[in-house]
């Protein structure tokens, strides 16, 4: 025993019963565990049995090594959960040895398990009615995180940072159970930022009489991101990349640019944006702002002339707002669009989508051809100014050279964000939803306007679930309603008589809803997982600031959830990144197909010169191999579309849909047997 007990650091001792554990350590290892009996004597309590665990088995030991391990231990510690009459038992025994010992906090589940964990008042977290050491903390919550579901690394590293932060391990396996508590929930906070810009005052403005009398009416001075603009060219037809943050007036630039081009007879305005709701949103608003100044304004979606709120196409009109698509399909087929004098086109970070990333890269190529040629046939007119509009740009300074525009960039956002997230069960999330969004409703900021919430989902059938189960009123905004309702919705909104929002992407991309509230259902649209530039995007939707104090952003994510089979991350494991990434470079990345599919189109617009269209592209395209699929495809001729090839590009066909209809209608296939499968294979895909 002697060998064993020399330099033995700690000699603790913890009630069980009518016994006490004894653990003894060394170099903060455990080297001996045993349990002791005490018995009285005439000289008070003594060692009366002493045993040494081993396993489940208690091996019996001279109650005189119990003493002699006690008088060679540096120190003696006694457990505060030990009773008081243990705790004076065990002092008057060790009195009779002439041995001092300590009344130290421990760790009880530690104690109970034959372990030495002192802890003091930063160690000590509360669970239960008691206070636990850090690492027993940290097992109890990773074994109710398992009853949950499995969080990933880094989920479950940011409940523990928490857990250690807050040291309490009831209120971290609650925000588990759908806990708000607002002091655990909150990730960070995006503090409101101002650049320090002398703003330009309207009156020094040299605008078209009737824009500048309305411009004077509106403001006194221009936003700082608009004064830059303004120093920086605007007015001069210098193209323009504009990245600021929602909210901070950047519309306004290109507007204002276009509006006084066209009053002054140097060519139309064309106003772009990638979805058909925001193209009827910013018809509406620029029709009431500028048919009093005497300007026809129009709308182009798609390949129709009747747009589904039964305004017709004029191409004569002093202001196109269309969608990227109708515009290009007025390309591709050659439509006569006259004088172009300004293009603007929001939402330009769409470049980076692999869908529709290289649709507008080409059209943005296209539309330049168009302007140059029609400026070499008509005298006075100088071809098109462009402004590019983003609030999300990864690679700002890239960009803007590849475009060969003056970058614009402001980085001030008007009202603070906070950045909430929670792990909810999959079932629990309606229910929370409604908790937030009543509690928003219920509060008026400091200008008098209600909380109102916008609450983002990855399917049109749960948009509709969510608003049906809202105690407040709210309703379903996306594609799949008609124009009509669409715009009661955005009325309702705007007037304060819905407390929510439940949709899909559509509002991300910009449709102007003064919300004060953004709350994350998914984390995914359709079955793609978000980019870190689509949710800076939708987050930037909470708080306005004429309208909110502050924006508040909530995540609800579901552990270890995926939506679809293809997804390789989990909800848990996306919501880290996106909120600790990086916002990714806008850059048009093309596949063989999209590669294609722009060159036949370029063709179809430029002939011989459609490798100088490909040329100027953000993307680099292979314009010979392009070419060489398309003649062995036979959709062109030489450098001429032909019948075939003009009707994939007119109707936005890639090379594969286009064989796909082919080998329906060559098999005898109804039309409607042919879309089905065409559905079902994307859907496969």
């Amino acid at each position: 025993m002697s060998q064993q007990v020399a330099q033995v650091d700690t000699l603790f001792l913890h009630e069980l019963g009518d016994r006490f554990q004894v653990v003894v350590t060394r170099d903060g290892e455990r080297v001996f565990r045993g349990v002791l009996e005490l018995k009285e004597t005439n000289a008070g309590p003594r060692p009366g049995k002493f045993r040494k665990k081993d396993g489940s088995s208690e091996k019996p030991r001279s109650p005189d090594e119990f003493v002699e391990l006690a008088r060679s231990a540096e120190r003696i510690r006694i457990s505060d959960h030990t009773s008081k009459t243990g705790r004076a038992e065990l002092q008057e025994m060790l009195d009779g040895y002439q041995l001092e010992a300590l009344v130290v906090r421990t760790c009880r589940y530690c104690a109970g398990n034959g372990r030495y964990s002192p802890i003091t008042e930063d160690t000590a977290i509360k669970a239960d009615r008691d206070y636990i050491c850090p690492d027993c903390a940290t097992r109890e919550l990773e074994r109710e995180l398992s009853f949950k579901g499995g969080l990933t690394g880094a989920a479950q590293d940011r409940l523990e940072d928490l857990l250690l932060d807050v040291q309490d391990l009831d209120r971290i396996t609650n925000l588990l159970k759908g806990d708000l508590d607002p002091d655990l929930t909150k990730f960070d906070e995006i503090g409101a930022t101002v650049d320090d810009v002398d703003p330009v005052r309207t009156a020094d403005l040299d605008l078209h009489p009737k824009l500048q009398n309305q411009v004077e009416g509106r403001f006194e001075t221009l936003l700082p991101v608009q004064s830059l603009s303004v120093r920086n060219g605007l007015f001069d037809g210098d193209d323009q990349l504009v990245v600021s943050a929602t909210a901070t007036g950047k519309t306004l630039v290109g507007e204002l640019a276009g509006v006084d081009r066209a009053l002054k007879g140097q060519g139309k305005l064309l106003f772009l944006v990638p979805l058909v709701a925001l193209a009827n949103q910013k018809h509406e608003d620029f029709k009431k702002r500028y048919s009093d100044l005497g300007l026809n304004v129009t709308i182009r979606v798609g390949a129709s002339r009747i747009n589904d709120d039964g305004n017709r196409f004029d191409p004569n009109a002093d202001v196109i707002v269309g969608t990227y698509e109708g515009i290009d399909h007025a390309l591709r087929t050659g439509k006569d669009l006259g004088d172009v004098g300004t293009v603007v086109i929001d939402e330009v970070h769409t470049l980076k989508e692999d869908e529709r990333g290289h649709r507008l890269d080409g059209m943005i190529s296209r539309l330049k051809y168009y302007c140059e040629e029609r400026a070499k046939q008509r005298d006075g007119y100088d071809g098109a100014q462009y402004v590019y509009l983003s609030a999300t740009v990864g690679n700002p300074e890239w960009l803007a050279k590849r475009l060969q525009a003056t970058l614009i960039e402001f980085e001030e956002r008007p009202v603070p964000i906070e950045r909430h997230l929670t792990f909810v069960d999959g079932q629990e999330k309606s229910r929370i939803e409604n908790r937030l969004v009543k509690r928003e409703f219920d509060r008026k900021s400091s200008k008098d306007f209600r909380g109102q919430t916008i609450i983002f989902t990855n399917s049109r059938r749960r948009c509709h679930e969510i608003s049906r189960k809202m105690e407040y009123s709210s309703a379903p905004y996306h594609a799949g309603l008609d124009y009509g309702r669409r715009k009661k919705v955005e009325r309702m909104f705007g007037d304060q008589e819905i407390a929510a929002v439940v949709t899909t992407a559509a509002l991300a991309a910009g449709v102007d809803f003064p919300a004060s509230q953004v709350v994350f259902d998914s984390l995914a649209m359709g079955i793609e997982w978000l980019s870190v530039q689509e949710f800076s995007q939708m987050l930037g939707r909470a708080g306005r600031p004429d309208f909110h104090d502050r924006g508040i952003v909530y995540m609800l994510v579901e552990p270890d959830c995926r939506y679809h089979g293809s997804m390789d991350m989990t909800e848990d494991e996306v919501a880290i990144k996106l909120l600790k990434g990086e916002m990714e470079d806008v850059r048009t990345r093309y596949t063989e197909s999209a590669a294609v599919e722009e060159t036949l189109a370029n063709i179809t617009v430029a002939g011989k010169r459609a490798k100088r269209l490909n040329d100027r592209m953000l993307g680099d395209i292979d314009t010979q191999r392009s070419v060489g699929r398309l003649l062995e495809w036979q959709f062109i001729d030489g450098l001429k579309p032909t019948p075939l090839g003009r009707v994939v590009t007119r109707h936005f066909l890639s090379p594969k849909d286009a064989f796909r209809m082919l080998d329906g209608i060559r098999t005898g296939l109804d039309p409607y047997d042919i879309v089905a499968e065409m559905e079902l294979a994307e859907n496969e895909s």
